[in-house]
């Protein structure tokens, strides 16, 4: 039995694999620790607290399209703030949030600790196996949440 996709929570989909760097190493030091790790985003840390995150997209758009050298500090080209989210959230929050927010990769977050990683693709996967039904409410629900800015009675 499928469960409704509005409650699947984020620990359910989440990579609990996760990547991360100092942010005084250098984004040559980023890219192999990517590169090693086959994975397409690293958590940026400071004191052992997750301030940033740098994707593949950082790389082509900030680092190769300014000519950043490779010897840059990974904390001049990170994405900052770090949006992140809970394991218990539901897949509906995450889509929201990462829609809103135009992002592509969320860290998972529990007591300060980075716990894994959930990104667009893991949300089309979910989505993928979702009924119709499931479809339907989350459409309905997502139509009143834009709507609701316009109505009249507040």
């Amino acid at each position: 039995m499928k469960q409704d996709a509005r409650t699947v929570s984020v620990k359910n989909i989440m990579t609990n694999s996760i990547i991360s760097i100092d942010s005084t190493m250098s984004v040559k030091d980023a890219a192999k620790m990517m590169e090693d790790a086959r994975v397409g985003a690293i958590i940026v840390m400071e004191d052992n607290t997750p301030i940033g995150i740098v994707t593949e997209r950082d790389f082509a758009i900030k680092i190769v399209a300014h000519a950043y050298p490779i010897d840059t500090k990974i904390k001049s080209v990170m994405s900052s703030p770090l949006y992140s989210i809970g394991p218990d959230e539901s897949v509906r929050m995450i889509a929201d949030l990462m829609y809103t927010r135009e992002i592509h990769k969320l860290p998972v977050i529990e007591n300060e600790k980075v716990i894994g990683i959930v990104t667009a693709t893991d949300l089309i996967k979910q989505f993928a196996t979702c009924t119709e039904v499931d479809l339907q409410k989350m459409y309905c629900e997502s139509i009143t949440r834009i709507y609701e800015h316009f109505s009249p009675y507040g």
